[in-house]
């Protein structure tokens, strides 16, 4: 029996009906696809009978990475690196579909990456299904004036339409984590707020959220010096708290911070 590491996230989904759920999400036969965190290769072996065209995984542990290589000979190409530190344009020339149980303690890390280093004009993925956990996919799809709204909200929505498929018992995956999982489907916008750098809007939801009880106010002189015409042209009430303003605001507000 393969012993997960905790140190990279491992939980590994071996529940079938929940793998060909996922698979049966969208057309797979004759299409690129990348699948990321494969593990001891459920889903893989999943993806496999519904016939790609080509089949790309990327596997941190070397010790799967191995037994992949054993397992699927020459019908996959098994990339044995860390997903944060690859450069997702280089993989293929097709645009993916992407598949990933994402390791729990760099799920957001990764999500982060790939929306904040996407071409504005030229996406690489076709669409993303991915798994997080609840608490973590809560807070991807959470509305404006919950407690769960955030930073990972408005960066996650930026660019991508999200629907969340289903949740996922921790009874699905070995070991069995504690908490419960949720599968999250994404595509490309067409239309969206356009940066001159997207490391701008990182740093005004995290200036905002930073204190995130108190009242924007203070977030807003650090980052505008109390700029009124800001205030004008987006109708802000300074009295409100960050969980307050809907995405759009703060897109606004990064497109106004990189006027000054």
């Amino acid at each position: 029996m393969i012993k997960a590491k905790k140190s990279l996230g491992q939980n590994f989904l071996i529940d079938k009906n929940v793998l060909e759920k996922i698979v049966s999400l969208i057309k797979i036969e004759n299409k690129s696809i990348l699948e990321v965190g494969p593990g001891t290769g459920n889903l893989t072996s999943c993806i496999l009978k519904n016939n790609p065209k080509k089949l790309i995984v990327v596997e941190k542990d070397k010790y799967l990475a191995n037994l992949l290589k054993k397992k699927f000979e020459t019908n996959v190409v098994i990339i044995n690196e860390d997903i944060l530190k690859i450069d997702e344009n280089k993989l293929h020339e097709d645009k993916l579909i992407v598949f990933g149980n994402l390791p729990y303690n760099i799920s957001t890390e990764i999500l982060a990456k790939w929306v904040l280093n996407l071409d504005n004009k030229n996406f690489w993925f076709d669409s993303l299904i991915l798994m997080f956990q609840k608490e973590v996919a809560d807070r991807i799809i959470s509305k404006f004036n919950s407690s769960k709204y955030g930073r990972l909200t408005i960066l996650a929505n930026w660019k991508l339409d999200i629907v969340k498929i289903c949740d996922i018992k921790a009874g699905s995956f070995s070991p069995r984590p504690k908490i419960n999982s949720s599968l999250l489907f994404f595509k490309p916008k067409k239309n969206f707020y356009r940066f001159q750098n997207s490391k701008n809007l990182e740093k005004i939801t995290r200036v905002f959220f930073n204190q995130r009880r108190k009242k924007i106010k203070t977030p807003f002189n650090i980052l505008f010096n109390g700029n009124v015409n800001v205030l004008k042209n987006l109708r802000i009430d300074l009295n409100l708290r960050p969980h307050n303003l809907k995405e759009e605001i703060y897109y606004e507000l990064t497109q106004e911070y990189e006027k000054l």
